[in-house]
């Protein structure tokens, strides 16, 4: 099931877990509150905003072998909103990216990557060219585990946040205090990027066809592209990569 296109679309941004972990062997380790923290001083804090803080994510990345281990730490990320951004993936689902939502706390996690970790991470976020890598500081941050931060390194969507009334659509499979904004499910999520762009066209075959054809999928891309909402925080340094 797991292996299936459909499946791996419907399900994103698939089980995330309730607390810090360490991404070792192909599979997550969870950290218990005597366990010791791992020396990540030569590490990147790099914000898991959809997927990849999931462990299923990591292992399509990670999986193949010869890879140190990921410290992988849940946070609570003040200000901030995990929502959709207005593209479609390579796999078919409506990915994520994080928007300004005041008054809102996230839960989100961060990975410590090292150097070669973050060559990987880049080449699965950017190859595609719907992400930029920036830096984002001044940031409210509660670490379950791990150094104190004040400032992460961030994938951001370079097409904005996808809009429903005017609004960001917070990504419900991610826990959030205080949403104003109604949130979707990644079926329900689907049904609106489909009455959208397609509104005759069964669901399956509607996100069949975006995995299928890649013309076809960066033509939607682009139309829900209209109305997008921006991401712009003063704090945020975009990275050349």
């Amino acid at each position: 099931m797991e292996d299936d296109p459909l499946h791996r679309a419907k399900t994103y941004p698939y089980p995330i877990p309730d607390g810090s972990f360490i991404f070792r062997d192909g599979a997550p380790h969870y950290l218990g509150k005597t366990d010791p923290f791992p020396d990540v001083s030569n590490h990147h804090p790099v914000l898991a905003v959809g997927s990849n803080q999931s462990p299923e994510q990591l292992m399509r990345k990670f999986g193949d072998g010869g890879w140190s281990e990921i410290p992988v730490v849940r946070i609570e990320l003040a200000g901030f909103d995990s929502v959709y951004s207005p593209h479609i993936a390579s796999y078919g689902a409506i990915a994520a990216t994080l928007c300004e939502a005041p008054g809102v706390t996230v839960a989100l996690f961060v990975t410590w990557l090292d150097d070669g970790q973050l060559v990987r991470m880049h080449d699965t976020e950017i190859s595609s060219a719907n992400y930029g890598f920036g830096r984002l500081s001044g940031l409210r941050i509660r670490c379950e585990a791990g150094p104190s931060l004040d400032a992460l390194y961030l994938y951001v969507s370079s097409r904005g946040t996808l809009s429903r009334s005017g609004n960001p659509i917070p990504v419900a499979e991610i826990s959030a205090q205080n949403r104003t904004w109604p949130a979707m499910d990644q079926l329900a999520v689907q049904r609106h990027v489909r009455d959208r762009l397609s509104p005759k066209t069964n669901l399956d075959a509607f996100i069949t066809a975006s995995i299928d054809d890649g013309d076809l999928r960066r033509q939607r891309s682009d139309a829900l592209k209209e109305g997008a909402g921006p991401f712009a925080p003063l704090t945020l340094e975009m990275i050349p990569i």
